[in-house]
């Protein structure tokens, strides 16, 4: 019978080796614990059981393998591909890179693996199709306070790449998020809908620069977000600058905000660490402990 480094050639060999030692040997665990399979092709291999406790998956294809009862704690899926793979009883307890899975389709994921490996990262969950409400109430099934606080981000089109990026490291840090750029809350047919969305989310993220502190929208927005404050009694509204527009315009509703809040300054957002600073201290703010009856933010 192959050893742990036998098998590991195996699989590198492709999915049909490995499949025809797994029908031959059928009562055999695979322990391939520790197992470097970077950019290994296992697309439809059957893992059934087999232990790949710190194993080095990175690049390797998943694509329609069966993952049931596999040990895959501590081990690297970093940049994996899945799609149509099953995660049944499958240990994920840390497992590092599941956040920067490449998703190709659908994946299963059972209860039972998520109760053996929670947490589990926002984003891959999300890239397995998992129901939103599903893993917004998750962790109250397994008595785990929600971590962040969910958010609707609202911006100018023109500071689109400072909002994609925003977007995406809130995914991966757990952080549900929803966006939409001013320009399309134009249309009457999308309106509707992203009030809901507004209503629906914990806080409103509105990012303010030159391109849309002067725009009605974004009046409208935040003196709608301090009419709900008023009447639920708690902080809503989460202004965030890219330059010092805000600071500077003579608007109201600005004057309020630069009396009364924290603006979280993300005016050196293209510097990393300065962009880091800034988001360290909006992920802080995010978190429901921070809510008190007293808070201005």
């Amino acid at each position: 019978m192959a050893d742990s480094g036998q098998l590991a050639l195996l699989l590198h060999d492709g999915v049909d080796a490995w499949n025809a030692w797994r029908k031959e040997y059928k009562g055999v665990v695979p322990d391939l614990s520790g197992a470097h399979l970077t950019k290994a092709d296992l697309a439809g291999g059957g893992g059934v059981g087999a232990n790949l406790y710190r194993a080095n998956l990175r690049d390797a294809n998943l694509f329609g393998a069966n993952l049931q009862g596999v040990n895959l704690r501590e081990a690297d899926l970093s940049h994996a591909e899945l799609g149509f793979t099953i995660f049944g009883d499958t240990n994920l307890s840390g497992t590092i890179g599941l956040e920067y899975c490449r998703h190709t389709g659908p994946s299963v994921v059972d209860h039972q693996t998520m109760m053996k490996s929670w947490p589990l990262p926002v984003a891959f969950l999300r890239g397995c199709g998992l129901p939103e409400a599903l893993i917004e109430y998750f962790p109250s099934l397994v008595n785990e306070p929600i971590q962040f606080y969910s958010c609707f981000i609202s911006y100018s089109t023109r500071d689109d790449e400072f909002v994609h990026r925003l977007y995406a490291d809130l995914q991966v840090k757990g952080v549900r998020c929803w966006f939409a750029p001013e320009d399309i809350k134009i249309g009457d047919r999308f309106r509707q809908r992203i009030d809901d969305a507004i209503r629906l989310h914990d806080k409103l993220l509105i990012v303010l620069s030159e391109n849309s502190v002067q725009s009605a929208w974004v009046r409208e927005e935040v003196e709608s977000c301090l009419e709900r404050e008023q009447r639920e009694n708690r902080t809503v509204l989460f202004p965030i600058r890219l330059d010092d527009a805000v600071m500077n315009t003579n608007e109201a509703w600005a004057a309020s905000i630069r009396r009364q809040r924290h603006i979280g300054d993300f005016q050196e957002w293209k510097e990393h660490d300065a962009y880091q600073k800034g988001f360290k201290r909006l992920l802080r703010d995010l978190k429901p402990e921070n809510k008190n009856g007293n808070d201005t933010r």
